[in-house]
């Protein structure tokens, strides 16, 4: 399981942030919210294997924490990571999580002209113990040689000792009919003004 380090929290936010730390808290099983704080780096290292989806040990004062990451809050401008909400769990109970979809290949019929790839879905929810929860699913979509071919959510291959929550027979990939854009007429302003001028030369003469 990744490991990440917290220590409790004893600085306000702005001063925790100004020491590149970031305040965060962890709760549940009934326990009320405990706030701690996290260094930034190893928290961006951390959450780029983990993401929202794959068990985090949360090591305080010498005592192992199984979470997950539930929540994350972002600063507006910059996009830093500005708070962290941990969720515990057990790792011997099931969990429900929308794990998120990576698309591979190019579809024949893309290949062929004859449409373009659709991306109905970019997560899917399944369930399954903390410790083999994926960090993504990958959806191969080359597969897609007619305008009428497409993938189910049930047509997903799941690893050992996962479950599909999402109704199997939602779409999840499909292709969409190129549509011919037609040539629109070009308004010709300097033919019109030549004729309008021809015109009033005449009703002169």
């Amino acid at each position: 399981m990744i490991t990440l380090s917290a220590e409790q929290r004893t600085m306000n936010p702005k001063d925790l942030r100004a020491a590149d730390k970031i305040p965060a808290v962890y709760y549940g099983k009934g326990s009320d919210a405990v706030s701690v704080a996290i260094d930034a780096k190893e928290f961006t290292k951390v959450y780029r294997e983990a993401g929202t989806t794959s068990a985090i040990a949360l090591m305080v004062g010498g005592e192992k924490i199984s979470t997950i990451i539930h929540d994350m809050q972002r600063d507006a401008l910059s996009g830093e990571v500005t708070h962290v909400d941990f969720l515990i769990i057990d790792m011997k109970v099931a969990i429900e999580v929308a794990i998120p979809l990576e698309f591979v290949g190019t579809p024949e019929a893309e290949k062929g002209n004859l449409g373009t790839l659709v991306k109905a879905l970019h997560e899917v929810t399944v369930s399954a113990l903390p410790g083999d929860m994926p960090h993504a699913l990958e959806v191969d979509v080359s597969g897609l040689a007619t305008l009428e071919d497409q993938i189910r959510a049930g047509d997903i291959k799941l690893p050992k000792g996962v479950t599909l929550v999402t109704d199997p027979e939602e779409a999840v990939a499909l292709m969409n009919a190129f549509v011919e854009e037609k040539e629109e007429a070009v308004l010709d302003v300097n033919a019109i003004e030549v004729e309008q001028k021809g015109k009033k030369e005449e009703s002169e003469e």
